[in-house]
């Protein structure tokens, strides 16, 4: 009797403890459906994939779940815009973007160039329409399970260098990443893109305030770390599952899973939360530790799992990461290395405007390079800022970005 009564305690304390590390809710960043697009009936398509998006963020909301934005991705782009002349295709990418503002989501083309044999002047079309555009978002494969693809460097680079010096606001390529070893049914962007016949979800959460929370007080004990943090998340992530799998039997439309990397949004920190683990300035040794601790976590839930699945570290898009990278604290090649343990690669890095195409490519090769070595999903979203150079500070006024000092070139 008495050993029961123990074990309960036990139990209870238990509980008591794994509550204390779930008060913080992860965010839903996106809910995207992966549609098989036919230029011809693009409103229609858009139309019945928002039908399944917006129920989906209505049940997650009645599940106390907020949710950002809603997303729809196609599958590469030159499989429907082959028959359609330059122009041709250029009007649809406009009239996709526009959609996009009117209903309130997010558009994608995905990507431009899958192979290497690929005629460049995809890539050199997805420039033009970005250029111009306000929501739309493509890519360029530069890494996929044959081999490192050098010449889509190149082009990728080419599409960097122009999206920098005549897109939007200093920001062109916000919407724009060379990527490599990622697969169809990613939810986060730029990345994203459908293959097949369509008529999937997938969502993606944000989570740095979970990760805040749990790291807080754990005085540098990565397996208490990771302890915390499994507790905190993985109630969450299997209510928002139910949500997704319930939504699966009631539209139809089959879900691809859960991108469940660290992400953060300005204030809500990885950098900070990371910092908490540390005890030091994000950059610090430790700091390739604590980052294998979040994706070890991530990859080891029990949900489905799709798309990167472990910890984003952003730089403009983190108050903590964009103030290190303007101390000068973090560079590339360290960001490089942290990716060989958690997730996405080299993330809205800020660079000088006078960057060249080809030191670019020499960025992005690396990238790519880690990426097919280790096979693993990563990604490159480079950010030469026009008229800057090193020890300027960058002037977005974009709402998520955060603004940081241009560091030389490495």
């Amino acid at each position: 009797m008495r050993s029961s009564r123990i074990l309960r305690s036990v139990v209870i304390l238990f509980l008591l403890g794994s509550a204390a590390f779930a008060q913080q809710k992860p965010k839903v960043r996106a809910v995207t459906a992966f549609v098989k697009m036919d230029p011809a009936k693009m409103p229609a398509i858009v139309v019945d994939a928002l039908r399944t998006l917006r129920q989906v963020r209505s049940d997650l909301q009645k599940a106390g779940y907020e949710v950002q934005t809603l997303r729809i991705a196609t599958q590469p782009f030159p499989d429907y815009t082959r028959s359609l002349t330059r122009d041709q295709a250029l009007a649809f990418f406009r009239d996709f973007d526009e959609l996009g503002v009117k209903e309130d989501f997010l558009p994608n083309v995905g990507p431009a160039l899958l192979d290497d044999a690929d005629d460049p002047a995809s890539a050199d079309l997805l420039a033009t329409a970005m250029e111009h555009a306000t929501v739309l978002h493509g890519t360029v494969i530069v890494a996929a399970e044959d081999g490192v693809h050098w010449k889509s460097i190149v082009a990728a680079a080419h599409v960097i260098k122009r999206l920098g010096d005549n897109g939007p606001a200093n920001a062109g390529n916000f919407n724009f990443a060379a990527i490599a070893m990622v697969l169809p049914s990613t939810p986060f962007y730029p990345a994203a893109y459908s293959w097949g016949a369509g008529h999937r979800f997938a969502i993606a959460t944000e989570s740095a305030n979970v990760v805040m929370e749990a790291f807080a007080g754990t005085n540098g004990d990565p397996k208490l770390a990771a302890q915390r943090l499994r507790a905190a998340l993985e109630p969450h992530l299997k209510a928002i599952e139910a949500v997704a799998l319930k939504a699966e039997k009631t539209t139809g439309w089959s879900y691809a899973g859960l991108d469940v990397s660290a992400a953060p949004l300005k204030d809500v920190s990885i950098g900070a939360a990371i910092e908490n683990l540390t005890g030091a300035p994000f950059g610090s040794s430790g700091t390739l530790t604590a980052a294998a601790v979040v994706t070890g976590v991530i990859k080891n839930l029990d949900v489905l799992l799709t798309g990167y699945s472990g910890l984003m570290i952003p730089i403009l898009e983190d108050a903590t990461l964009a103030k290190r990278w303007g101390e000068g604290r973090l560079t590339i090649d360290d960001l490089l290395a942290y990716s060989s343990v958690c997730g996405t690669g080299l993330d809205t890095i800020p660079l000088p405007g006078d960057v060249t195409e080809a030191h670019l490519a020499k960025i992005i090769g690396d990238m790519a390079t880690l990426a097919f070595r280790l096979k693993k999903p990563l990604s490159a979203r480079l950010m030469p800022i026009k008229g800057k150079k090193a020890g300027d500070q960058t002037v977005f006024s974009d709402p998520y970005l955060v603004n940081t000092t241009l560091q030389p070139l490495p």
